[in-house]
């Protein structure tokens, strides 16, 4: 089973409160040079961008990061483009106009469509909280994978993401599923893969000797109990589309290092077992390396000036360990 590596390269995160935009604009040859050295000789390495729908010109889209074609180094890499639905009247027709457009725009250099962000949480800056989020989330990979089949893009996946059910409550699952059945039920079928973002140890420590097994039993859980309530089985495979561990305000690098090197490990030792076939590192540099009083600010592997922190030499090893 084939194993493919990836990143979001741009600067700017989602907080508590919308987006963390960095200190300093990105510098598009400063990340293609971190690019190469973590891909190494790796055939295929992914590109994380987000691009956010709205029905309204006023409220705009944006990508992130901008001009993601600029760092796919002359179709060495490829798009994981995500697009979010964060339209507050919920316009499910223009979405789906939305998702075509994208692809029409990207074509095959996108390897796997992501279609929305985080539907599991309700929050304003994430698409749990977007008016018919579960209609946009099955109707939207059902209309990507027959718009990519009709250009011919037979090797774009399509695919949603999801965060951790900690507890028995999993409403959203069993929505999701009579959702499908209701208005789309090709959804089985058109999935392509779930995306897990979760980060152990970030908003909730973990003793350092406990965190290898709770990242399993995250996974594990997810696998076993939560995708088959939504009727996923173990055919669709798992990628883990956003993991990353944020210094500043007393978390240090070091730990930070740690911490990217057990849960790349565990995630490698699992993947027979539980179908899983990626992981992107979320992100590649610190919106503000300065900052000490939020946990958003220093996600990166790389500083805000784009000088490595050690947990870069962690996931650059993976990534050429796994190229041979």
């Amino acid at each position: 089973m084939s194993f493919t590596f990836g990143i979001y390269p741009g600067g700017a995160v989602g907080g508590d409160l919308g987006v963390v935009e960095p200190v300093h604009a990105d510098d598009p040859a400063l990340i293609n040079r971190a690019l190469d050295e973590l891909q190494g000789s790796l055939p295929d390495f992914l590109v994380r961008a987000y691009l956010h729908f709205r029905s309204t010109a006023a409220s705009g889209e944006r990508l992130t990061p901008a001009e993601p074609e600029r760092l796919l180094g002359a179709g060495a890499r490829r798009l994981e483009l995500v697009l979010g639905f964060r339209d507050p009247a919920g316009d499910v027709e223009s979405w789906l106009a939305f998702i075509r457009e994208a692809i029409d725009t990207y074509g095959d250099r996108i390897a796997l469509l992501q279609i929305c962000e985080e539907p599991t949480v309700d929050a304003p800056y994430l698409d749990g909280s977007t008016p018919h989020v579960l209609s946009a989330l099955v109707r939207g990979v059902v209309a990507a994978r027959d718009h990519a089949r009709d250009l011919g893009l037979t090797d774009l996946a399509v695919g949603f993401n999801a965060t951790p059910a900690l507890g028995p409550d999993l409403s959203f699952w069993h929505d999701l599923a009579a959702t499908a059945a209701k208005v789309a039920p090709d959804f089985h079928d058109a999935l392509g893969y779930v995306g897990f973002d979760f980060f152990p140890d970030v908003f909730r420590p973990i003793p350092g000797p406990d965190l290898a097994r709770a990242v399993e039993l995250v996974l594990t859980d997810f696998r076993e109990r939560v995708l088959p309530t939504a009727g996923i089985g173990a055919d669709v495979p798992i990628r883990i589309a956003e993991n990353g561990w944020s210094t500043g305000g007393g978390r240090s690098e070091q730990r930070q290092a740690e911490v990217v090197e057990t849960v790349l490990a565990t995630v490698l030792r699992l993947r027979e077992r539980l179908s899983i076939t990626g992981y992107s590192h979320f992100c590649l540099r610190d919106a503000d390396s300065a900052a000490t009083g939020s946990l958003y600010y220093g996600f990166g592997l790389l500083h805000t000036d784009y000088t490595p922190k050690p947990a870069f030499a962690v996931y650059r090893a993976a990534c050429r360990q796994a190229g041979h």
